[in-house]
């Protein structure tokens, strides 16, 4: 099973890339805490694109493309913004308390605790983040 959503970048699109997961995990009977899972995985995801990819105020699309084959889930998320690795990032030290941390990192952190496996890739000026989740 395949599906591939592709919404612009926008704030404003969160909510319907949400919604659109939801109806995704009820067709495809993944559970209620697996869908939430996805849902704030992508939602850490696309919002950093959003914010921090384009260089310019034009509008842009992100597609996500998640695949269910074998129990074997898997969303892409390419963009065409500048090049950004963010599984290249140092693992934020948590048990700092927060007033003591740098801000930003939390995000990829959050997502490799839900994930299996997390990989970037630059093809063609387009940036595809990979998460992967077997269920």
């Amino acid at each position: 099973m395949k599906e591939e959503i592709i919404i612009s970048n926008h704030v404003d699109e969160l909510p319907v890339l949400a919604e659109k997961i939801e109806e995704l995990a009820d067709q495809w009977g993944l559970t209620i805490p697996l869908a939430m899972n996805i849902n704030l995985a992508l939602e850490e995801a696309v919002s950093n694109v959003i914010f921090y990819a384009f260089d310019d105020e034009k509008e842009h699309d992100i597609k996500i493309v998640i695949s269910l084959e074998n129990k074997n889930l898997s969303i892409e998320i390419i963009d065409d913004g500048k090049p950004f690795d963010p599984t290249a990032r140092k693992q934020p030290d948590v048990s700092l308390p927060a007033e003591d941390r740098p801000i930003g990192g939390l995000g990829i952190f959050l997502i490799r605790k839900m994930m299996d496996n997390v990989t970037y890739n630059r093809h063609n000026n387009l940036n595809t983040l990979t998460l992967l989740k077997n269920i």
